[in-house]
């Protein structure tokens, strides 16, 4: 089965800092290491020095320990894979997290007309994109429908409050595309507790920040180009108390008979997205909502995207293919939250 920690979204670069311009008085604290199938980096403001940089570590393990526990498809101990194992008709109570997920989900799934999608993995397996899987020949039609008769997310999943039922036999639910935004979310939350104010936190490409980096800015945070050959950068925003994420066509793809197929699979054709989309960051309060936008107004593209992001208010930039993959070969669009944003 689909591998729900399969990351091509590492599509940002942290501007470097000049630590040494902190304030006397003021330590930086820098983490790492490596979580869900991918890396973490931390950076904190300790503006007093009284922060026990162990203790912290042990706070940011703990958290990270408690998502790998509700949301992670490779431990079967999980309270998702124990929704997965289960038959048709059975229900499960949850943890408050792992319902906040699912709920967050299931409202971006509506949102998005039904292209963001956590029962999609059946799919992304047909197409090759999975744990251990090839790309051998193209799937016909007869398989890509087998394979959308056990996808599905409202048609598998109903939920009531932290009790989840499972509808539909044979779904499974892969939060890969919301739940490391949790994750990131979840960190910042025990950061938080620490007393510190000013921090960024990111897992895997999704990324929170809070107040001010260590030279007293907004975190700069360069947005890459869309290309696979090269780690170029598009645009630098400068963000402070904002989660963001984006998500790109351009690292896991293949090639058949002068087609290119994208890992980026919408759930309501069953097949790779065709647009000229290269990649999508968004903007949002938490990263757990910038995690699950990003995917869906990829696999959306800019021209239905853009109305649903101005609609909602979302700050959003598509990045298109405007010719061959060089800097001068893509063109931005921006909704108006974005350009209001990052004026």
């Amino acid at each position: 089965m689909t591998n729900p920690l399969l990351l091509s979204r590492r599509s940002f670069m942290i501007m470097p800092l000049a630590l040494a311009a902190c304030k006397p008085g003021w330590s930086v604290l820098e983490l790492s290491g490596l979580t869900m199938g991918t890396g973490y980096n931390i950076v904190a403001v300790d503006h007093g020095k009284s922060v026990d940089k162990a203790a912290l570590q042990g706070a940011i393990d703990g958290a990270l320990s408690d998502v790998t526990a509700q949301m992670s498809n490779w431990d079967a101990t999980s309270e998702i894979s124990r929704f997965n194992a289960a038959a048709k008709g059975e229900s499960l109570t949850v943890s408050r997290e792992l319902a906040e997920v699912m709920q967050a989900a299931s409202d971006v799934h509506r949102a998005s007309m039904g292209t963001f999608d956590v029962t999609v993995g059946p799919l992304i397996d047909l197409w090759g994109f999975g744990a251990g899987k090839g790309h051998g020949a193209l799937p016909s039609d007869a398989q890509i429908a087998q394979a959308m008769g056990c996808c599905g997310q409202e048609r598998s999943v109903a939920q009531s409050g932290n009790t989840l039922t499972k509808t539909n036999d044979g779904a499974e639910v892969y939060l890969s595309a919301i739940g490391k935004g949790y994750g990131v979310d979840h960190v910042a939350r025990a950061i938080s507790a620490f007393g510190i104010t000013d921090y960024m936190v990111e897992i895997g490409g999704d990324l929170v920040t809070a107040g001010r980096n260590p030279e007293g800015q907004p975190w700069q945070i360069g947005i890459e180009t869309p290309q696979s050959f090269d780690r170029g950068i598009m645009q630098v925003v400068g963000l402070s108390d904002l989660g963001m994420a984006t998500s790109g066509d351009y690292r896991n793809y293949f090639e058949a008979d002068g087609q290119r197929y994208s890992h980026i699979i919408d759930a309501t054709t069953g097949r790779p997205v065709t647009h000229d989309t290269a990649s999508v960051t968004v903007l949002t309060d938490n990263a757990m909502l910038a995690d699950a936008w990003a995917t869906a107004l990829l696999v959306l593209g800019r021209e239905r995207g853009m109305k649903i992001a101005n609609d909602r208010d979302l700050a959003v930039l598509f990045v298109d293919r405007a010719g061959d993959e060089t800097k001068s070969g893509f063109k931005t669009a921006a909704s108006n939250r974005f350009a209001a944003l990052t004026a």
